[in-house]
This record gives structure tokens, C-alpha cells and sequence, in this order.
């Protein structure tokens, strides 16, 4: 385990009161930053899903996202300092397994990802046959725009994924999912990567034999253009992520 995140839970952790409607089911929103937001984000969560718990895992923030957070309901874990997104988005996930949550939805704390479609992505979670479910701004009606090197960079690995584990990718770089049962442990192993799960990590969830579904879902673009799951130069994350592609391939098949 990563000693930030190991360091970090090793306190008492929050709790909140079972979901009525949603039972073991528990929402992660990493965040750094995201005082004008994630109130707004909890808020949507309230208004279309109820009491499911959310847990947001404050990234070393300097502004007031712990407070905003716990003042709009939320539970909350900091980080000591800036640790990155998937360091974040794992401690959500050590966090419920540690607590015994059969169900995780991920969304990111910028308002990108529209609560409207969480619905959508907890009825899908419930199928027998599938573990993971990737929300796609690709599919279905939602009208998302990018810049062109961002698009093309999500295309070419969304194509090559695909390729890979023979199932149509379209929106390998999205961070609004629903996990369950024991692909909430793998989440919470050290196979998951350090900084972006992206189509590497699909490719690696495919080859331990969970089951990936894509579903139509809405998103917003960024206006400051800035956002933790992505907040880094287009061509560094795409050097970085063929290099991740062929490391995952060239790996003995991994026993979980």
C-alpha cells in the first residue's frame, strides 16, 4: 500500500449511515482544489440518488474544499499534501473495502460529470454479468467537446484498447465508473497505478478477468480547462501511457 494512503488511514475513519435505496454502495470524489465545485457536486448527488454516503478524499488542498465538503454533507479524508489523482482515487477505494462496500461509484469533484447519469451507472453495476462500468461521453446523445489533441489522444487509445481486449473502448480516459465486488479489492491492490487508470488500466482489469461495460452517460467541459483526472501536457500522458500499455502486455498474466 502507499505509505500516504497507509499513513492516512491508520487514524479512525468517518462513517455515514447506510444508503435506503442504494444499500453498500458509497461515492468518491477525489478533489484538489475544488472549493467553488464540489458543493455543487454533492448537491447534484443528493438530488438524484438520495443518501447514498460520499466520501471525498481532499488532495493537499490550500482552499476550503475540506469545509465546503463536510458543510454540504460529504464525509472526508485528507491527504497530508498533494498526492495525485490515483493515489486519491485509491484511498476511496482502500477506504471501502475497509468498510465493506460491495459498490463504488468514482466521479471527479470539478462538475464535469453530471449526476443526472449516475442512475444509469448504478442500474448497469447491478447486472450479474459485469464488474466495471465506464460512463462514455462518446456514446449516446451527450454532446462533449475537447481540444483536438485531447480527442485524438482518448481515439487512438480507445482504439487500442479495444484492439487489445477485443471490445469496443470508447472513453478509455473517463473517471465517472461504478465497480463492485471484488474488483473493489483490485482497485484496492498495488496493481492499481499511481497517477491516471486509464486505457492501460482497462487493459489490466481485462486480463484479470473482470468484466468492463461502457454506458452512455453526460459531461460537462471543463471551462477553466483544468482538471485533476487530467491535469497534465497531452503529449507527456501520451508517451507515458503507450509506455504503461506495452509494460502491462509484456507482464506474465497477474494472479489476484
Amino acid at each position: 500500500m502507499n505509505p500516504t494512503i497507509q499513513e492516512t488511514l491508520s487514524g479512525t475513519l468517518p462513517t455515514a449511515p447506510p444508503s435506503r435505496t442504494y444499500p453498500n454502495t458509497l461515492v468518491v470524489i477525489p478533489s484538489f482544489n475544488e472549493a467553488k465545485n464540489v458543493g455543487l457536486v454533492i448537491d447534484g448527488i443528493r438530488r438524484e440518488v438520495g443518501d447514498i454516503p460520499v466520501l471525498v478524499i481532499d488532495d493537499g488542498s490550500s482552499d476550503e474544499t475540506v469545509k465546503v465538503a463536510r458543510n454540504h454533507g460529504a464525509m472526508v479524508i485528507s491527504l497530508p499534501f498533494n498526492s495525485g489523482y490515483g493515489v486519491a482515487l485509491q484511498t476511496g477505494f482502500i477506504y471501502a473495502l475497509q468498510k465493506d462496500y460491495s459498490v463504488v461509484i468514482q466521479m471527479d469533484g470539478d462538475g464535469q460529470h453530471d449526476p443526472k447519469s449516475l442512475k444509469d451507472l448504478l442500474e448497469e453495476i447491478q447486472r450479474e454479468d459485469v464488474d466495471v462500468v465506464i460512463g462514455s461521453r462518446f456514446i449516446g446523445t451527450c454532446q462533449y467537446s475537447s481540444t483536438f489533441a485531447r480527442r485524438a489522444g482518448i481515439l487512438i487509445f480507445g482504439r487500442l484498447a479495444s484492439m487489445i481486449i477485443r471490445q469496443k473502448v470508447t472513453d478509455p480516459t473517463s473517471g465517472f465508473q461504478a465497480i463492485k465486488g471484488k474488483a473493489i479489492r483490485f482497485m484496492a491492490s498495488d496493481f492499481f497505478p499511481p497517477d491516471y487508470p486509464d486505457a492501460d488500466f482497462i487493459i489490466l482489469l481485462h486480463r484479470f478477468g473482470f468484466k468492463i461495460r461502457e454506458v452512455p452517460v453526460n459531461m460537462f467541459p471543463n471551462k477553466e480547462n483544468i482538471s485533476m483526472h487530467r491535469g497534465h501536457k497531452t503529449l507527456y500522458y501520451i508517451f507515458k501511457m503507450f509506455l504503461s500499455i506495452i509494460v502491462t502486455l509484456l507482464r506474465q498474466k497477474p494472479r489476484f
